[in-house]
């Protein structure tokens, strides 16, 4: 294991391997499930290099796989975990078994639909999540209540709620059908119930919740619970430039380091 600034941090490494997302990394190492060259991890605070043997659960960190993302239409009743304790269904004990192990970026709750993006590099996932990179989400949301436009309009600067400052939201009203109306609201946070909170605050209870856009991409005809594979042409297009898996690969290509769950071989000089 490196001792100084060499190599990357043993989450990073373990999240671009599509193993897990970096968070889980950490929680893996310090329950002792990570071992380097044989020594079990302490801390996740650690750098590695391709000189290192990396294992989790006694088995070799996974070889890196081409970046790869799929958008995925999330049908509502379905949590965006790995594993409910509660024993409630899950997105990801509903997709193929031949897909890889697949991350989500960003949420959406138990009881909302729609637009869904899945990765198997957690570096690429915990990057479009971030606020910084300013990708809109946009959704249609069913209320029941009467909408002031001139509400939603205000919601251009922000608004603060019980001690929580909430960024600028493009709101605007759709349709008006009986007590029922449409809204569609753009925002780029993406804060834990946002836009539920939002809606019952100004007496509009939220009925229905569905994510049509995530940056670039679009929910579009993709039917409910389907799932599919964005080209890596069209990736590499909305991302702006070559996807970190593709980065990674271009580097091992030029004799780059490549930290891998297998020691590299080296030729006798």
């Amino acid at each position: 294991m490196s001792e100084n600034h060499e190599g990357e941090r043993i989450a990073k490494v373990m999240a671009r391997a599509g193993l897990c997302s970096r968070r889980e990394a950490e929680a893996m190492v310090l329950a002792g499930r990570v071992t380097v060259n044989g020594q079990k991890l302490a801390s996740p605070a650690t750098n590695v290099t391709d000189r290192d043997f990396i294992k989790v659960d006694g088995n070799p960190l996974p070889s890196r796989e081409r970046t790869r993302l799929f958008r995925y239409h999330k049908p509502r009743g379905l949590l965006t975990t790995k594993k409910d304790p509660q024993g409630r269904p899950t997105l990801f004990e509903q997709l193929p078994p031949e897909l890889p192990r697949l991350i989500s970026i960003g949420r959406l709750d138990l009881n909302s639909e729609g637009l869904l993006l899945l990765t198997n590099d957690g570096e690429l996932a915990r990057r479009l999540e971030l606020p910084s990179s300013a990708w809109v989400r946009r959704y249609r949301v069913r209320v029941h209540g009467d909408v002031d436009q001139a509400q939603l309009a205000s919601l251009a600067r922000g608004i603060e709620l019980e001690g929580v400052r909430y960024g600028p939201i493009n709101a605007s009203l759709d349709r008006k059908k009986g007590d029922n109306c449409w809204i569609t609201m753009g925002l780029t946070e993406g804060k834990n119930r946002e836009i539920r909170k939002i809606c019952a605050h100004f007496g509009w209870p939220v009925s229905r919740l569905i994510r049509i856009a995530f940056g670039p991409f679009q929910l579009g005809h993709l039917e409910r619970g389907a799932i599919e594979e964005v080209p890596a042409k069209v990736m590499r297009e909305q991302l702006g430039e070559r996807p970190i898996g593709a980065q990674r690969r271009a580097r091992q290509s030029r004799g780059g380091a490549s930290v891998r769950g297998e020691p590299r071989r080296r030729h006798a000089s």
